[in-house]
């Protein structure tokens, strides 16, 4: 399937045809983009902004590093500058009809770059001049590092942690907080909000899809509720695609690697007439799976990625924009799979630990060593979903403002296939939740200046999911279940006492939010602004919840019966719950001279109340305990203080400290009454996260770049006296006091770092350079089990990537490129075998990889003539 498409790709890239208009040259703009020792540079990216329309023109520099655009009306407008290996150059200007301007432009090598526009704020601004935590990822960044998805940025950002057991079972959290650890319950809400071109994804699954056409990705850190129309307590993850340009331009990227990876990337942008352009984007990930599999004899784990987006400009006048984009990703890996880890002693007795249930079933693991890559699961493993929307964005610019409306729809289809035991055993031979989501948005946000020095945003939001069983989650037990989940003994012996003995969950979720929200900007001095901001949010949720148990031994026995209940039970019951909140923010921002700014910031935030849609504990009676299926919405605290410094040209250092406090943090438990045999959701009484963080990067001359960040995070439970039992703890009291031990997924430290060197040189008599970069994360050990276990606890490690190629002027490049290239052997997470035996498993880290990516790109800086 994917080879299919990836043929189909290079003919539609080879053989694409000119979108082409006639346009009217009205005002013409050129100049000479030159490097900082004065030297042209060929093959840049001048891109020419319409700040009324947002209508793009583009143009690349010549070998002379010239560079034309003939085809502008008069108004304001934005030049961005951008070319790999250089830190973008932002200007405004102001056409004249009749009037040539000539704008000379100077770019400086960047690596990691604080000084690209951004809208983490919801205005078009200099991340550098942002009074909070923002990391800033460019588009070429992205690609030249290999991250084409949330996973791979977490090497390039350390405060973001990506943890995902399948893509359903998926987390993102920004210094340590956002999702419980563990497996996802659908009835809470992420604490890191995913956003693409201003849309907001609510399944945590999107963050496992390959990016698409991708400018540049903002990581927003702390609370963000004033500013976005999904209110988040831990961050945001704001993604930004290239859009529609009235130049014809093309782009194409083919990579081929290790273990059969081979990517496609490809983009096409141009006009269809003077006031309308469009752009069609598409992306194709496969690779071969870093596990085998002794029982089918084949790889798992492998990747079958799919992904096409089409976006349609309308710019009737130069005050309105209107862009429509259409996306679709289909997924369809054989994962995950995870490798056996290790056995941890409990405190059940010896005859309810793993090493005695294997030896009386007669079971061996294919490897005692996890690095080995084998396993031996006799459940096929299916990840299959489709994910995509429809949206329309409409910017209309006032005298004093713009006001803007994002509209959309999204749908998501998830089909699983689990082997929720991990071993060629059969204990559980079917465990999968396939359901289909769809959700609504409308938000309405208005940004501009109220007077010379009082600016606002603010705005409407309002939000509709529903969250459906298709047909149902569906749990079977095996004929080796007994031995794994029941006491032995003479009735838990009976034969086919749990084979075949299953649940069908039936789950309909409705969830529907709207939230009033604003702040603004008074500059009290030219040195001194004040932030407040201020959100009122309202949230109803319900549920119908419909467990219903089947198959097994058919006895009348009452002891059998209750053997079997023990395990699971039916369960049925219906809830729904309302909630209001207001919560806002208040951030000083001092700039102390030209290069240094500093912001303190004091917040409040939440996240939402949750229900459970995976059951909830029984009374005595063997009825469910409703309370439990609410879970109260969490309440956060939140100071920040930051400075962020430019001590000499081409150099950024930014330093912030923050403490989050957060009371009724929603977490995962582990039920020990009948029935329930997963663990549900539940609320800590408070938790802490603390750290101080660093990024920055410097520029040594025009070849040489580094850049660097730094965090260090300390997060602990302050209290949760009735928390579950570490998995050693199995067998002794159902709860534990772990307050003061650490939260699960958070290193103390962790660092990411790299640099790139460039030489000129021509090749063939065409003029280029040849390049070459590292980039190298490192994390200490974290805490891979919502309650510590001294077992469970993931080593630190390191990772460093590279990569050595030639860049043509023309927009050409080859390069080389390893993944892991010291092929260091770690665990992205750990997690205990369900049956609480001891056993443990955990997702072993990508293996070293090689591969060579060449990229093609064509840009016409004037526009065509219809045929």
């Amino acid at each position: 399937m994917f080879r299919r498409f990836l043929m189909i790709a290079v003919v539609f890239v080879s053989a694409l045809p000119r979108i082409a208009t006639a346009q009217e040259n009205v005002a013409a703009l050129s100049g000479v983009v030159r490097d900082q020792q004065g030297r042209a540079i060929p093959g840049a990216i001048v891109q020419v902004i319409n700040e009324d329309s947002r209508a793009a023109v583009e143009a690349v520099s010549n070998e002379l590093g010239a560079y034309e655009v003939a085809a502008l009306a008069g108004g304001r407008y934005r030049i961005e500058t951008r070319l790999d290996g250089f830190e973008a150059a932002v200007r405004p200007i102001v056409v004249v009809v009749g009037e040539p301007l000539t704008i000379d432009v100077t770019l400086s090598p960047a690596k990691f770059t604080e000084g690209v526009v951004v809208t983490a704020r919801r205005v078009e601004e200099v991340a550098q001049e942002v009074p909070i935590p923002v990391s800033v990822l460019d588009g070429g960044v992205v690609a030249n590092a290999g991250a084409f998805n949330v996973n791979r940025v977490k090497e390039l950002i350390p405060t973001v942690q990506f943890y995902s057991s399948n893509p359903r079972n998926s987390a993102v959290n920004i210094r340590g907080i956002g999702s419980p650890f563990g497996l996802t319950n659908d009835g809470i809400e992420p604490g890191v909000g995913m956003y693409v071109d201003g849309v907001f994804y609510a399944r945590p699954a999107a963050a496992t899809l390959d990016f698409l056409d991708v400018e540049r990705v903002e990581v927003l850190r702390g609370p963000q509720g004033t500013l976005f129309g999904k209110n988040t307590t831990a961050g945001a993850i704001n993604v930004t695609s290239r859009k529609p340009t009235f130049t014809t331009q093309t782009d194409f990227e083919l990579a081929y690697g290790s273990y059969d990876f081979v990517q496609a990337k490809g983009s096409i942008s141009g006009p269809f007439s003077e006031k309308v352009a469009g752009r069609l984007s598409f992306s194709g990930t496969g690779r071969e799976g870093f596990l085998f599999n002794t029982t089918t004899r084949e790889h798992t784990n492998s990747l079958n990625n799919l992904g096409i987006r089409g976006q349609v400009l309308l710019a009737p006048t130069k005050r309105l924009a209107i862009t429509v984009a259409v996306d679709h990703t289909r997924q369809r890996p054989d994962g995950y799979a995870q490798v056996i880890a290790g056995v941890a002693p409990t405190l059940r007795p010896a005859n309810r630990q793993y090493a005695a249930i294997a030896s009386d079933l007669g079971y061996a693991a294919p490897s005692a060593n996890a690095f080995d890559r084998l396993v031996d699961t006799d459940t096929t493993w299916q990840s299959n979903q489709d994910l995509g929307g429809a949206s329309a964005t409409v910017d209309w610019t006032l005298p004093k403002g713009r006001l803007t409306s994002a509209t959309s729809w999204r749908y998501w289809n998830w089909n699983p296939s689990n082997d929720r035991d991990f071993i060629g055993l059969p204990v559980t031979t079917i465990s999968a939740a396939p359901s289909t989501q769809r959700q609504w948005t409308q938000e309405v946000r208005y940004a501009g200046d109220l007077s010379s020095r009082v600016s606002v945003v603010g705005g409407l939001f309002a939000f509709s999911q529903s969250l459906r069983s298709d047909p149902s989650f569906k749990q079977e037990q095996g004929s080796a279940a007994a031995r794994f989940l029941l006491a032995p003994g003479a009735a838990a012996s009976t034969p086919g006492l749990l084979d075949g003995y299953g649940f069908n969950q039936f789950l309909d979720f409705e969830n529907v939010s709207a939230a009033l929200f604003g702040q603004l900007e008074w500059s009290i001095t030219d040195r001194l602004r004040v932030l407040p901001g201020l959100r009122f949010n309202y949230d109803w949720k319900k549920v119908d919840f419909d467990q219903q148990v089947y198959g097994g031994l058919q006895t009348a026995d009452p002891a059998l019966i209750a053997l079997k209940l023990s395990v699971l039970a039916p369960q049925a019951y219906k809830t729904d719950v309302d909630d209001t909140n207001t919560s806002g923010q208040v951030t000083l921002a001092y700039r102390i001279a030209h290069s240094v700014n500093t912001y303190a910031t004091y917040s409040t935030g939440f996240k939402s109340v949750g229900l459970n849609l995976n059951g909830v504990p029984t009374d005595a009676q063997g009825a469910p305990i409703l309370s439990a299926a609410t879970v109260k919405p969490e309440d956060v605290r939140h100071i920040e203080l930051g400075v962020k410094t430019e001590p000499r040209r081409g150099t950024t250092a930014n330093f912030t400290v923050f403490d989050t406090e957060i009371r009724d943090y929603q977490t995962q438990v582990v039920n020990a009454q009948v029935g329930v045999l997963r663990g549900y959701l539940a609320n800590a009484e408070q938790v802490r996260v603390r750290g101080a963080e660093f990024d920055g990067n410097a520029r040594v001359n025009s070849r040489l770049s580094f850049y660097g960040a730094a965090a260090y995070t300390d997060g602990i439970y302050v209290s949760f006296p009735d928390a579950p039992p570490p998995l050693e703890d199995t067998g002794g009291p159902q709860v534990k006091d772990i307050s003061g031990s650490v939260l699960p997924g958070i290193s103390r430290w962790a660092f990411s770092f790299g640099g790139e060197y460039a030489h000129p040189a021509a090749i063939v008599g065409h003029e280029g350079e040849f390049f070459g970069g590292l980039d190298g994360s490192y994390r200490s050990e974290f805490s891979s089990s919502p309650s510590a276990s001294r077992y469970m606890m993931v080593d630190g490690y390191s990772l460093l990537n590279g990569r050595i190629g030639y860049r043509w002027s023309g927009g050409w490049s080859v390069f080389v490129w390893s993944r892991n290239l010291l092929d260091s052997q770690y665990f992205e997470f750990l997690t205990a075998q369900p049956g609480n035996s001891g056993l443990f498993v955990g997702l072993p880290g990508d293996p070293r990889t090689f591969g060579v990516t060449v990229r093609v790109g064509f840009r016409s800086s004037r526009p065509t003539t219809n045929p």
